[in-house]
């Protein structure tokens, strides 16, 4: 990995320096944000400066926090922005608590990802010993292997050494976050790209596509991290990426955006993979785990499995997601598929959920029947 000393060879924290020496503004660096078009890269696909910009004029002390709680199945991108590149997210997290003027950085790192603790515990100490920190005090917590606690208040309630159970909103994080302070929570790779499109420009960026990076795994002959512009197509990832399906094997399917993002036929392949590209056809892009199955998959069987996920997830605090999640397994184990009821469900679970873990529960479900109907026998 890139260690601190060759990241500050190839300029690294020049941009830092920038900003703390005033010689770039709070609103050039939101207004470079703005330009870019750069979206959080966690799954809900925010607009970054607007993210930031929320921060404006509320209360001090303030906080700031890194998703760092990779734990959508089919996702790894995180672990490899930190794990071979740690100072890019660590330098795009000082740019933003220096623009949202917070005192503390939260790094909360999934607990299956030692050896990236290992990198960022060693990393810091010398970013510290370096005094490039700019008075931020950055802490690492590490997670309990819990999916919910990548739910951003339910990430907080976690780092406050509570029961990781989801918030209602309002009060919303940049009101009233992380120990009661105004907090801006970013994903691991939306800090990456802060730093990439800072030092090189939002002109750069657009011209690449908007890249980011796709896990892309399943019936592949080389599954892995994809870094593709946004919008890249399935069939594009397989063939010109990811070297072609598996021998013996032919694309069925695919999940879009991981657990969550719902399930797609190979006939939609061609589908752009982006923010607001899916939503039409019952799915999203999500965190950009893109998980690819064959005609030796069962489709019902993946859409059970992934039910069986959100169950066993689900921290059970709302009433829809926890009982709404062991009723769809029920139904399906029954083969009593009843179009109306798992619509009307899917519906009360979206609208009544506290959080997104309940909402999205049933779309593999829902787009699973909708696109392969006769498996669900």
């Amino acid at each position: 990995y890139e260690n601190l000393n060759t990241y500050r060879s190839l300029g690294g924290y020049e941009k830092l320096r920038e900003c703390t020496a005033n010689l770039l503004s709070r609103e050039e660096v939101l207004d470079q944000l703005e330009k870019s078009g750069l979206r959080g890269m966690g799954g809900a696909g925010f607009p970054v400066f607007r993210k930031w910009k929320f921060l404006e004029g509320k209360t001090k002390p303030r906080a700031i926090v890194v998703n760092a709680d990779e734990g959508e199945p089919g996702t790894f991108k995180d672990r490899l922005c930190f794990g071979s590149s740690p100072h890019k997210v660590l330098e795009g997290m000082l740019i933003a608590a220096w623009v949202v003027e917070a005192e503390d950085a939260y790094i909360y790192l999934r607990d299956e990802y030692p050896e990236v603790r290992q990198i960022l515990l060693k990393e810091i100490a010398a970013l510290e010993k370096a005094k490039l920190t700019d008075g931020v005090v950055i802490h690492l917590r590490r997670g309990a292997g819990a999916y919910i606690c990548g739910e951003e208040s339910a990430l907080l309630e976690s780092i406050e050494g509570k029961r990781g159970l989801p918030r209602n909103r309002p009060p919303y994080p940049a009101e009233q976050g992380l120990f009661g302070k105004p907090t801006l929570i970013n994903n691991v790779e939306t800090l990456y790209w802060v730093c990439e499109i800072l030092r090189k420009g939002p002109d750069w960026y657009i011209g690449e596509g908007c890249p980011r990076f796709y896990s892309v795994s399943g019936r592949i002959n080389k599954p892995g991290i994809v870094l593709a512009p946004s919008g890249v197509t399935a069939i594009e990832l397989i063939n010109d990426y990811c070297g072609g399906m598996t021998t013996g094997h032919d694309f069925k399917a695919y999940l879009p955006g991981g657990a969550s993002g719902g399930i797609l036929p190979a006939s939609m392949a061609e589908l752009p993979l982006d923010f607001g590209t899916l939503e039409e056809h019952g799915c999203f892009v999500g965190s950009a785990a893109v998980v690819i199955f064959s005609n030796h998959d069962q489709i019902s069987d993946v859409a059970l499995n992934l039910i069986k996920f959100f169950a066993d997830e689900s921290c059970g605090q709302c009433t829809p997601c926890r009982l709404g999640c062991e009723k769809m397994i029920e139904l399906i184990q029954k083969g009593d598929l009843d179009n109306n009821l798992i619509d009307d469900l899917s519906n009360v679970m979206h609208d009544a959920s506290i959080c997104g873990l309940g909402q999205a529960a049933p779309n593999p479900i829902a787009s699973g029947l909708k696109h392969f109907k006769g498996e669900f026998k």
